[in-house]
């Protein structure tokens, strides 16, 4: 009896070993290890975008900044520059069509220069205006050309400056009045024209407002710059008539067609 008692003991002790070790050896390999799940890379939207240009038209010339937020009602398609909502700011000096530099005869002074024949005033304008870029056709990709159509409106504002010349009798230089008409027209005596800075305390603001539309033609290496032409026209109408040549019609308005070059970033 004794001895049958120290055999089942040995069996149930071997019994509760190997039940142990199956318990230690069946844990999983990968329990305890964290699973690192791999997600691609995703392209951050184009939001927004900011460009100057340079406009060369047919009664001027102009200097300009477009800042644009890009509008899309499809989330997926916001960076696909459909929509761009836009805010222009602008500097421009218009020029009368008939006006012609001509060089200033040299009475032996050294000093003669060029001016323009008849011209009585400088007219610059500084413009604001909101509007809207919309896709028409091509694809905003590298190496793709994409066109849309643009419509900008708002205020502006008028600077009509005096044109002054220098003469022999006048080295301090003069304006157009009547009675000085004499003098600023007589070819034989003008030595130039006054500059710039001649006439700066006397600027008159005459308040308008303007409209343009065109056409925008964007050819950008990448996603992130602005690379494009644009071709349109402009109508600008100011509150009085804006006289820029002697003996020729002053007019409230202006009709202008121009070409523009433009470059800018997108982010």
């Amino acid at each position: 009896m004794p001895r049958i008692l120290k055999v089942a003991s040995l069996v149930l002790l071997c019994s509760s070993a190997v039940h142990t070790y199956g318990q230690g050896s069946s844990t999983p390999p990968d329990v305890g290890k964290t699973l690192v799940k791999v997600v691609p890379p995703t392209i951050k939207p184009i939001k927004a975008e900011i460009s100057f240009g340079y406009r060369l038209g047919s009664d001027g010339w102009s200097l300009y900044m477009d800042y644009g937020k890009i509008r899309s009602r499809q989330a997926k398609m916001s960076d696909m520059f459909h929509d761009v909502r836009l805010l222009q700011l602008e500097f421009s000096e218009k020029k009368h069509p008939k006006q012609q530099k001509i060089a200033a005869p040299d009475n032996g002074s050294g000093n003669s220069s060029n001016y323009v024949y008849g011209k009585i005033n400088n007219f610059y304008g500084v413009k604001a205006g909101i509007g809207m870029r919309r896709m028409l056709a091509g694809k905003p990709d590298p190496g793709c050309v994409s066109i849309h159509w643009t419509t900008i409106i708002g205020p502006a504002l008028g600077l009509l400056k005096p044109y002054y010349i220098v003469t022999d009798a006048n080295a301090g230089g003069i304006k157009f009045s009547e009675q000085t008409q004499d003098a600023f027209l007589d070819t034989r005596n003008i030595t130039g024209s006054g500059g710039f800075s001649m006439g700066l305390s006397e600027v008159k603001a005459i308040p308008g407002g303007h409209l343009k539309t065109l056409l925008h033609f964007d050819f950008a290496a990448n996603r992130k710059t602005v690379t494009a032409i644009e071709t349109g026209a402009s109508v600008e109408y100011y509150a009085e008539a804006i006289p820029l040549m002697f003996n020729q019609p002053s007019s409230p308005y202006f009709v202008n067609l121009f070409v523009a070059f433009q470059f800018g970033k997108r982010w």
